[in-house]
Order: C-alpha cells, then structure tokens, then sequence
C-alpha cells in the first residue's frame, strides 16, 4: 500500500497579487509554485546501473502520460538521452509495485545490448540502441498470456555466454489476483520464446510464493535469491536461498535456506569479490550487513558492523539495493536511522565511512565502476540528483539530473525534525514543515493551519527531501506535519512492530499526538487541522476522521485510494503481495472478525461530519475504486460536504501531469472551504452534501 523532466512551469504563477511584505490570511498567499510545476517535477530517476562505463536509469515523463523512460548517460557526457521514445515504458507490475524492470550488457562492438520490460503489453525486450544509426526497434522476447494478469518479469539478468537472461517471472494460472506463481527463469535472447511460453527455461521450482532474481557467484558456480511465503511480508521473515549452477544447460539445484527465517527478515543479498555472500538482515533487531561462507553455511553469519541503526528498508520493490561490493572488498552502504546515507565499510575492520555533501537520503539502488560508486541523492533543499563518489580520490560530484530551482528556495519549507511523546510515554518521529514565504507578514493573531500527512505503507516511511508538493502548501501559508507513526520503518524492527495486530489505532493515535503536541506548542491552529494520506495513509486518513477518540481534531481530510473495507481487502480483493498482509496488522479474519468490522472506516461512515476530498484512480487493482464508492454511497444525503475525481487510466498514485494538477489544487479547495481563506486562482470544487 505504499506511491519528472526538470523544467519549470510555464504557466503563471497562482497567486493572488499582493505586496511584498503585506499581511495575508494563511492560505491566501501568493505563491510561484503552481500545481503544473508540482506535476513536471513529481517522481524521480529510478533503478540507477551500470553497462560498462555507461550509467542508466528510469525517469518520470509526466506530460507523456506518466510513462518511465530509460535514460542513457555515456562516459563524459553532461546530458543523459532518453533512449526509447513514447510510448515506451520500461516499468512492470511484478507484485503489483514492480521490480527492477532492466539490465544491459556492454560489448566490446555493436554497442551495448539492454533488455527492458514494456509496462503497456508486460513482455520483455531487447534492444541494441546503437544499431541502425541509434534508430534500432526493440523485439520480444516473451509471449502474452490472457491468463489472468498474464505473465510479468523483473530483475533480469543477462547471461550471454548462454544466450539467456534469468529473472524472476509472475505467472498468473487462472483469473483470479492469487492464482499466481513466481519462480526464476531462464528467458532466451534469440526471441525463442516471443510466442512459445513452453521455451522460458524453468531454473527453480515455484515453492515459494515470492522471490527476488538470482545474484550470480563470481565464479559461476552458485546463485543466492530471497524467498517469502504468505502470511509473512518481505520485512517480517525472508529466507536467503543458495544453490548450486549445474547442468547443461543450467539449472539451480540444491537450493538450501542459509540465512533469514519467520522472525528473521533479509532484505538484500550479493557476492563479494572473494566468494563469500554478502547480506543485509535485521537477526539483532536492526538491518545489519553481514559476511556467510557459502562453503560453510551452516557457520553463524559474521556480523560487519554491530549498530542499532538501519542499512536497509522494507522490500517494497523487487531488485532494491541498499549496498553494493566494490573490487577492493569494501562495501558502499546506505546506512542510518531514519534516513538513510551513503559511506564505505571496510569488511574486515567494520569501519565506516559516511560520503560527505549535502545529500541526506539515497535512494536503494547503486552503481559500482571501478572505485566509483553512483546513486540517487537528495536531501532537505535538493531535490534527487544522480551522485557519483570516486571513493580513490574521495570527491563526489553530481553526474546528472542536477537539481535547480525552479524558484527562490525562499519559497520552499526549512524542515525541523520532532520527537513527540504518544501514548505510554512513547517516542513518535515527525517532520515538520513550516509555512515559508518571503512575500507576505504572516498574520500575528493565530498561528497557521496544518495538515497532517500519514504516509502509505504503512511499513514504510515519510523521507526528508526536498518535494515541491509540500512547498505547494507551505508557501501558500499552510504547513504540513510528515509523521512516522509506529509501524514506520527507519528505526529498528520493535518500533515497526508497534502496528502489529494495531492498524487503525497505533497509526491513529501517533498522527493525533503530533496534531496535539503542535497545537499545544503554538505551531498550529487547533481549529483548522486536517489530516491527508494515500492507501495505506487513505486508510489512516479515513480513520483519524471516524475515530470517537480524534473527535473534533480535524477539520477536514483528504483520502488518495485508500482501504476502507477490510474484509473487502483480502484475497482475490487486492493483489497477491498485500492479500494477507493485514493478518499481521489486524489479525487473522477467522479469529477476529469483529476487529476487522470495527477497525474498518466504512463501519463508522455515520460518525463522518469533517469535509472530505476522495481521490481515486480507477485502474488501480491494489486499492479497487470499489473501496472508495462504498464510503460515497454511505456518505450521500448525510449533509457532509465531500467531493470525490475519480482519475481514468490511473492505478495506485497518479503519473499523468494533468491527473497531479487537478488533485492538487482540488485538494487546496478543500482547505479553502475548511479553513474559510479565499483565492480567487482556484478551479471550484463542487461538494456534494
């Protein structure tokens, strides 16, 4: 349950005129972030790697219907080049959320070859950019299935002294979202397989209902992959899985569990230049990187540095890396509480490190060449830029996608990070973010209006980046609170455990101790508080707005495709990677039935009295619209005010700039209704009552 080309707007700014210096309502205030510069820079590059000496990634095309490019940047090069052109979109829906959707393979002529999965049909390709003049068409190789969701792949692989990629391949056996079975398959280059399933090579048996794609021995001779089996999620208990490379043509064989467990969960693994493996696993309570020796792997893994800190995060995303081995033995890392940074780990003493710059947080994905290591950085003021480290000379340099301000960074929100005491005493993470903007005197009578922003998830968590779509409301005078309530990752496994069997009153209760805590500091308006979130953060959202013990707190509430039925989210009625996910966050149905009528918001649609935004996209299969119609037919005639855009061609988030645009600024009429400010600039919502 967890959801752009860098060019200003060209639009005018929305704002009502004003002079500088004067006194303006909160909300009310001039500002240049316009909803269309939000739309042009959502999202961010994704799945960074390496061919050769070339880097590549995906980025956001927003205004080329939310499609992903795949970027090239060649050695000495200031500019990547987008290498596919629309409707390309190399992006899957492995689990839904997909995975790492490319590898390329450099040659020493004819260019690199790159193997792409197309999210509009979901069949693997290969292309040789360089071929015909940079002109080449890409050609299948894998067939459709009309079987269901049909047949996905991820995490390739590509093995040319085969002829083969191996990756992880979901194939859907009936019609249902859980007639599903994953394994790792041997997929082959020449375009065998375009219109014959029956040539993808089986490489393991489907035992296990997830896993992640094979990482090869330098020597060939074994692979290592992650596997989990339903009810568990990637960050309750995985199995770190090793086998051997036998046959002609090869298969993995002998496979054996090395690592991880129900209460033990891996979240990486690769292969360190010397043979052994190198993994990432929370055994003490925190994700940890460890050394196991293939060769005895019955041994007690090695712990490389022993820290209550995080050097991983929930497996959201098939293919994620939260460290990659150099050819001197150590280690990039992304390391931290809470955020997540970059440094080098030398194995052998378990010295760190930490890359210096003004990058707080990296995104899971690096890049090694030679003593090089690049990533995706960004931090508080920036927003993400592809960093590369030369860890010889210690420089580190942005490569690409260098961040500019669209406009003063007098406008953008100065973060300030809070701990706040919950119920019981405990600790409750937030960032929060004041109004800014350098134009107007904000009024000295009543502190400004908030909003509370529950993120999805829920076993995820709110990073401190800079993002233009806070500074939308903050530069407009509304601030805006980023809670990490208990089952947030970035502080260990005990606090993510916090929301075990408690969704729907941990996350509640924390999102209402931050409301509370800045209200009672004078930070906030107690009467004009309201409370934001999509999917799992819609289901907070809808919650808070419900709960007898949040009563009167909010004064409105925004809800993106949230759950709302948690009996009508189970099963075949979500997707397969989230269809017991709720048994560990409420509870097996068939033991409390009546904890899940309870905690469900639609059970109380008759306590709904705060207005409401409803933001739905309606191709999303992960939150159906079905969630979101039920709470519509509950509200209607009830005399609460509500609107609800209902997003075609959209799944679970919006990608489409016009879609961003709308929810945007429908979202600031809400709180322009709530909060009793005016502005002249916005489209009308129309409310229903």
């Amino acid at each position: 349950m967890s959801t752009p080309p860098r060019t200003p707007s060209t639009t005018s700014p929305s704002a009502p005129p004003s002079t500088p210096g004067d006194t303006v309502p909160y909300g009310a205030w001039p500002s240049p972030i316009d909803a269309a510069l939000v739309a042009a820079r959502d999202g961010g590059p994704e799945f960074l790697g390496a061919v050769g000496e070339e880097l590549w990634w995906t980025a956001p095309r927003p205004a080329e219907a939310g499609r992903r490019a795949l970027l090239r940047l060649r050695p000495g090069a200031t500019e990547p080049v987008s290498v596919l052109p629309p409707p390309w979109h190399v992006r899957n829906r492995v689990i839904e959320y997909g995975g790492r959707p490319w590898a390329g393979l450099p040659r020493p002529s004819g260019g690199p070859l790159i193997v792409f999965s197309h999210f509009l049909d979901q069949r693997l390709y290969a292309v040789e950019p360089d071929v015909g003049g940079g002109g080449a068409v890409p050609t299948p190789l894998t067939p459709v299935s009309g079987v269901g969701g049909g047949l996905r792949w991820c995490d390739p692989v590509i093995r040319p002294e085969l002829g083969e990629v191996w990756c992880v391949l979901e194939e859907f056996t009936g019609p249902g979202a859980t007639a599903v079975r994953r394994l790792l398959v041997a997929v082959p280059l020449d375009g065998a397989a375009a219109e014959d399933r029956s040539a993808v090579r089986e490489l393991t048996d489907d035992r296990h209902r997830f896993v992640t794609g094979p990482r090869l021995s330098p020597d060939g001779r074994h692979a290592a992959w992650l596997a989990w089996d339903h009810p568990a999620m990637p960050w309750d208990g995985t199995e770190l899985r090793l086998a051997d490379v036998t046959g002609d043509p090869p298969r993995l064989t002998g496979a054996r569990t090395v690592a991880g467990g129900p209460d033990e969960a891996v979240a990486q693994v690769d292969w360190a230049p010397d043979g052994t493996l190198l993994a990432v696993t929370d055994r003490t309570g925190w994700w940890n990187p460890y050394r196991l020796d293939p060769a005895d792997p019955a041994g007690p893994p090695a712990n490389l540095h022993p820290a209550d800190e995080e050097f991983a995060d929930a497996l959201w995303r098939v293919g994620w890396q939260w460290f990659a081995p150099l050819d001197d033995g150590s280690v990039a890392v992304l390391h931290g509480r809470g955020a997540l940074r970059l440094g080098i780990l030398d194995p052998d003493t378990g010295r760190l490190a930490d890359v210096p710059g003004p990058w707080t947080e990296w995104s899971p994905c690096l890049a090694v060449q030679g003593t090089r290591v690049t990533g995706i950085a960004a931090g508080p003021e920036r927003e993400h830029e592809i960093v590369q480290l030369d860890t010889a000379t210690g420089h580190c340099r942005v490569l690409a996608e260098p961040h500019h301000d669209a406009v003063d960074p007098a406008y953008y929100p100065e973060p300030v990070t809070r701990v706040v005491a919950g119920p019981d005493g405990r600790d409750i993470h937030a960032t929060v973010y004041p109004p800014r903007n350098p134009d107007v005197t904000p009024p000295a009578d009543r502190p400004p209006p908030y909003v509370i922003w529950a993120h999805g998830g829920p076993t995820s968590r709110a990073a401190l980046v800079l993002d233009l779509e806070i500074a939308y409301f903050t530069s407009r005078g509304i601030g805006v609170a980023e809670v990490n309530y208990g089952g947030s990752t970035g502080h260990g496994r005990a606090y993510r455990n916090r929301l075990r069997e408690a969704w729907g009153v941990v996350d509640v209760e924390d999102c209402a101790a931050v409301a509370r805590a800045l209200a009672a500091d004078g930070v906030c308006d107690p009467d004009r508080i309201a409370v934001r979130g999509g999917s799992a953060g819609g289901f907070t959202t809808a919650a808070s707005l419900l709960s007898e013990d949040t009563a009167g707190l909010y004064a409105c509430g925004t809800i993106k495709y949230p759950i709302l039925d948690l009996a009508g989210w189970l099963d075949d009625d979500t997707h397969d990677f989230e269809s017991r996910y709720l048994e560990s966050l409420v509870g097996r149905p068939d033991e409390v039935p009546a904890r899940y009528r309870e905690r469900s918001p639609i059970t109380h649609a008759d306590r709904l009295s705060a207005p409401f935004l409803l933001l739905q996209g309606m191709d999303d299969v992960i939150c159906p619209p079905v969630q979101a119609e039920g709470l519509l037919a509950l509200t209607a005639g009830r005399g609460v005010p509500h609107a609800y855009l209902a997003f075609p061609g959209e799944g679970h988030g919006f990608r489409r700039a016009e879609h961003i645009v709308r929810a945007v600024e429908a979202e600031l009429a809400l709180y322009a209704h709530a909060f009793t400010f005016t502005r002249p600039d916005l489209p009308t919502l129309p409310l229903r009552h």
